[in-house]
């Protein structure tokens, strides 16, 4: 059996080689080269018509959804700030509808950065569009400290607490229908992490695990996208539209779990 095939989502910018200047599907090679180490092979998906989603569905076994400009706030019905990137449009219109249709066909997926707001919006939330003092250099990752829930996948699969690669200036606010906050930052309680419920493998990070030689996310991704599909439909159960409670840390004793989107005074 071939290797999970895994889409990776990417920008259209201007890019030059050699004497040319062309818009071009653009994708950090961090990406494609975490995916391939993590046992899977990797295909870049441009923002192309969203009637090509239902095809890219049916063919990739699962999706990577990965950072870059904000998403557009008319999106969940607020106005842009000045802090906020000026919108891809259509960036936005393919990855939502590429990320509805994940959720729906139960197909696996790590949302990273803008993936996790894709995600947020996706389901009805909302994000805080600009938290100042979150990301002190725009350019560079930074290691950053996020506490995990005990019961959620990524905390039996990487512990109660990490130190990741991060670089974000907003968070979700208002979670979406049928997402659990299972990360948090400790010093500023803003939510790192949600889970889809219901999901078998549908998982939002604010950190960049590609950036990091720890593979062991982009691994469970593999893991559970090489799963036959059948089994991947059966553990994806029907979620029911709800507002979910914020989750209450098990012993021993953690940090006060956030609500979403806020920061401690």
């Amino acid at each position: 059996m071939g290797r999970p095939i895994i889409g990776i989502t990417c920008e259209l910018e201007a890019a030059r080689w050699g004497d040319w200047l062309r818009e071009a599907a653009v994708s950090p090679v961090s990406f494609t080269r975490a995916v391939e180490r993590a046992g899977g092979a990797p295909v870049l998906l441009p923002p192309v018509p969203p009637d090509s989603v239902s095809s890219f569905i049916d063919r990739l076994d699962g999706l990577l959804f990965t950072g870059g400009r904000d998403v557009d706030p008319a999106l969940y019905e607020q106005q842009r700030l000045d802090d906020t990137d000026l919108p891809e449009h259509r960036r936005d219109r393919f990855e939502l509808r590429l990320m509805r249709a994940a959720l729906e066909e139960g197909l696996p997926f790590l949302a990273i950065g803008r993936g996790l707001h894709v995600l947020t919006v996706a389901r009805g939330g909302t994000l805080t569009q600009h938290l100042p003092a979150h990301r002190p250099d725009r350019a560079r990752y930074l290691p950053h400290d996020v506490h995990l829930a005990d019961d959620s996948i990524l905390g039996r699969l990487l512990g109660s607490k990490v130190q990741v690669p991060a670089a974000h200036h907003q968070a979700p606010d208002r979670l979406g229908d049928g997402l659990t906050v299972t990360g948090w930052s400790k010093d500023d309680q803003v939510v790192e992490a949600v889970e889809v419920t219901g999901h078998g493998f549908g998982v939002g990070v604010h950190w960049h695990p590609e950036e990091s030689d720890d593979l062991r996310l982009l691994t469970a991704l593999v893991e559970a996208a090489g799963k036959p599909r059948r089994e991947q439909a059966k553990r994806a159960e029907p979620q029911q539209p709800q507002q979910p409670q914020a989750h209450q840390p098990k012993k021993p004793p953690a940090p006060a779990k956030p609500k979403a989107g806020t920061r401690a005074r």
